[in-house]
């Protein structure tokens, strides 16, 4: 492992992990994990059969049988002064009657785990959103005296035009309703930014577009003392999609578009020594990845 990167397993219990690049600390903060869904629901086009070689390091952590399992949740950036929290998850409270897990949830301990590695809302000074699906944008609001406020009440909530475009047109119908309640209140409050997708929100921290999974969807590549690592929403859902690039996910817009820019992201990250952080990977989350004939293999953190 070089110099300027190392990995730091901050608590199992509370499910958090960590990888200090230079000056910049990233940690995970869960809000649902396991998130499980069967294989074929939530890449159709997959066939089992292609995993047979590779069970010895999907199971049982990434899947057992034909269930994949995924985590829900955060990845916090401190860096240059500044936090920088991107994805918000599921949320709590939030009406999704379709999707049973979700649906009006109590207690879930999501603001005690950013607690736990010493983050208030209070703290936070960008809410990157990488695109606007429910299991992204939740915690972006939470539910006080029968309204919903934002969650990071001092932060500047980034979100890509691109998606803004798509999404608030249907905003009662699409992502479970999930634009009235959790994106349109932060709108109303004065919090959101709409910006391209190549946006800097400091020096070294840079958007990137990543269109496919949904038309407007942005990564984050943050790059310091000679290390890099890219946060990339869900341009990569679950680490099969290293063995299979060509699986892209039934909630996909354009998924030709999504086989594209994962295989360009994942051909860039085998010729270099980044770091790859997909937002639903389970803990450890990180990792470098390699070439595998035309395929990939990753290298998980330790």
């Amino acid at each position: 492992m070089r110099h300027e990167d190392t990995f730091l397993l901050f608590s199992a219990r509370v499910g958090m992990s960590g990888l200090q690049l230079g000056d910049a600390e990233i940690a995970t903060v869960v809000d649902l994990d396991p998130f499980t869904l069967p294989l074929g629901l939530l890449f159709p086009d997959s066939d089992a059969a292609h995993l047979v070689p590779h069970r010895d390091w999907l199971e049982p952590l990434h899947m057992e049988g034909d269930r994949l399992h995924l985590a829900v949740q955060s990845i916090v950036i401190r860096v240059a002064g500044k936090v920088v929290l991107v994805d918000t998850c599921v949320g709590e409270d939030k009406n999704r009657t379709h999707r049973p897990d979700w649906h009006k949830r109590k207690a879930t301990g999501y603001l005690d785990r950013l607690a736990a590695i010493g983050l208030s809302p209070e703290a936070v000074d960008y809410v990157l959103c990488t695109h606007l699906h429910g299991d992204h944008v939740g915690w972006n609001t939470r539910l006080v005296d029968g309204r919903w406020v934002p969650t990071f009440p001092n932060a500047r909530y980034i979100m890509a035009q691109a998606e803004i475009d798509h999404w608030l047109p249907r905003a009662e119908t699409a992502n479970h309703g999930s634009a009235v309640d959790s994106v349109l209140p932060v709108i109303e409050a004065g919090r959101a930014d709409f910006v391209a997708g190549d946006h800097e929100i400091a020096q070294g921290v840079v958007l990137m577009p990543l269109p496919g999974h949904t038309p407007g969807q942005v990564g984050l590549s943050l790059t310091r003392s000679g290390a890099r690592a890219l946060l990339v929403g869900d341009a990569i859902h679950h680490p099969v999609q290293l063995v299979a690039p060509e699986w892209s996910s039934a909630f996909c817009s354009d998924p030709d578009q999504a086989r594209k820019t994962r295989r360009q992201l994942l051909e860039s990250l085998a010729e270099s020594d980044s770091w790859l952080l997909p937002t639903h990977f389970r803990a450890p989350t990180a990792c470098r990845v390699r070439r595998c004939g035309n395929t990939f293999q990753p290298d998980f953190a330790p």
